[in-house]
């Protein structure tokens, strides 16, 4: 990957963001309980450059089963920083922090370089594949806002998102996206009870996850448990040295 692609990524951004109406976005986000989603935001110029990234670290997929739970593969942070510099550039991008820290109405900052989490891909490559109801619980001290990014779905998979389950008295919604490339996701991570359906045979999907946080610090007793969690469910026990296991 050349710093020229990067450039052009970074302009690519700096112009999506510029186009986008952030009054129609921010009532969708509001009304549908901090939770947005959108088909196509990301043109294929971006997601061609991505994809460049995604194929240069298939080979450092960390593959993971927790029974009754998830199974499939990642790749952390610490292998996005070493290989795949699109990715990098767009999680860095401060355009698009921006644009999300108006839809979420709080100041968005990047998680610390120490989260394998903080930018990482998920791959559903093998049958079965697939990960449990759950929230992307924040253990900082403060908010976890989760963007998925859709780059491959050859697949019969679906994002399952069950709206307004923390919200007394709204009627909850039940969501089944699929994520094609370019789909765009932004929710609170505290917010949003989510799941993805399991694969079928001959089937792949690939997503890029964002993370940011309006506070990262985190104490010591919720960094051993997000670490255990990382290694055990995502990343594999390197990820407890923060370091990667290529």
């Amino acid at each position: 990957m050349t710093q020229h692609t990067v450039i052009d990524i970074e302009q690519h951004l700096t112009g999506l963001v510029a186009s986008l109406e952030m009054g129609e976005w921010k009532r969708r986000y509001w009304d549908q309980g901090e939770f947005l989603v959108q088909e196509q935001l990301f043109p294929s110029p971006i997601i061609n450059a991505l994809m460049e990234d995604v194929e240069i670290v298939r080979p450092k997929i960390n593959r993971n089963f927790i029974p009754g739970h998830k199974k499939g593969g990642s790749v952390s942070f610490y292998l996005v920083q070493q290989y795949a510099p699109s990715i990098l550039a767009l999680y860095h991008h401060q355009g698009w922090i921006d644009f999300l820290s108006q839809i979420a109405g709080v100041p968005l900052l990047l998680c610390p370089e120490s989260d394998p989490h903080a930018c990482a891909l998920y791959f559903y490559t093998e049958a079965g594949d697939h990960i449990g109801y759950h929230y992307d619980t924040s253990y900082y001290k403060g908010d976890r806002f989760t963007v998925l990014v859709g780059l491959r779905d050859r697949s019969s998979s679906r994002l399952m998102c069950r709206l307004h389950t923390k919200e007394p008295g709204k009627t909850q919604q039940e969501l089944a996206l699929a994520t094609d490339p370019g789909t765009y996701v932004f929710f609170n991570g505290d917010k949003l009870y989510h799941a993805v359906t399991p694969l079928g045979v001959d089937e792949e999907r690939i997503v890029l996850t964002l993370q940011y946080v309006t506070n990262p610090a985190m104490g010591m007793a919720q960094r051993w448990f997000s670490n255990m969690k990382d290694a055990v469910g995502y990343f594999g026990w390197s990820a407890l040295f923060g370091k990667s296991s290529s």
